[in-house]
């Protein structure tokens, strides 16, 4: 059976900073992230980077990979879903400081990169 649900922030777990206080960079590659154009209906292939500073909790991995599969099926331009993976992203485990970066295989002798940044008030 395949599995088409929305992608949701509530599928994005945490787990407690073990060394809430300190300021340190954690950095997420993910190199096989897929989506749909919704123009043409073809897919799109991009490697997605999460660069964050925790603060009281860092991001599970699991849950990560898996919120991220559900966009395999999911119509969205390039500028929409980096943005939507950081406001997810910010809103799961409120991170001092984030930024996602999304880097998408040439389509038409063209490639494209999306850079999202987030910083604490």
């Amino acid at each position: 059976m395949e599995r088409t649900e929305t992608p949701s922030v509530d599928q994005l777990e945490t787990f407690p900073n073990p060394r809430p206080g300190r300021d340190y960079t954690i950095e997420i590659v993910c190199p096989e992230f897929t989506s749909v154009c919704p123009k043409t209906g073809q897919p799109d292939f991009g490697t997605i980077t999460f660069l964050y500073t925790p603060g009281e909790t860092c991001v599970e991995l699991k849950s990560l990979k898996l919120y991220l599969q559900r966009y395999r099926h999911q119509g969205i331009f390039y500028e929409q879903v980096t943005n939507k993976l950081l406001d997810d992203f910010v809103a799961a485990c409120q991170p001092v400081r984030c930024k996602v970066v999304s880097e998408w295989t040439p389509r038409g002798g063209i490639r494209t990169t999306v850079t999202c940044s987030y910083e604490r008030a």
